[in-house]
């Protein structure tokens, strides 16, 4: 479980880190003025900026609910398979939604994707409360 919560800790670094690229980008080539970044109002932005913003905003909703599981996983002492596959089946979902909305967009796809995360977590919790009963 701990190794589960760390792939995704990272994913969001990576994803923070491609974000703040994107922006420095922007400002170097002249697309968005530096000023725009005080009060983030007042300009179009270039989608590269958008893509990269929101899909890192995303790793702060459901992400925390398993951040949450997990951890009390952990301090409970509950290890099971089951636990671990909706775990490490969750990361998946959740990088494969992120290569996704920072590549093609397909929103169809990243619909599907998120859902399998959502449902991940929605079972990670049904099973720690069964193990914990």
């Amino acid at each position: 479980m701990v190794y589960a919560i760390a792939a995704v800790t990272l994913l969001t670094i990576l994803i923070g880190v491609l974000a703040v690229r994107a922006r420095l980008s922007c400002v170097r080539s002249g697309e968005v003025p530096a000023g725009y970044f005080k009060l983030m109002q007042g300009e179009a932005l270039p989608e590269r900026m958008i893509k990269t913003g929101r899909c890192y905003n995303n790793m702060f909703e459901v992400p925390c609910l398993f951040y949450v599981v997990g951890t009390l996983y952990i301090v409970s002492g509950v290890e099971n398979t089951a636990g671990l596959i909706l775990a490490w089946a969750f990361v998946f979902f959740r990088s494969a939604q992120a290569w996704v909305h920072l590549t093609r967009n397909n929103v169809r796809y990243r619909m599907y994707l998120y859902g399998g995360g959502i449902l991940c977590v929605l079972l990670l919790w049904i099973n720690l409360l069964i193990e914990r009963a």
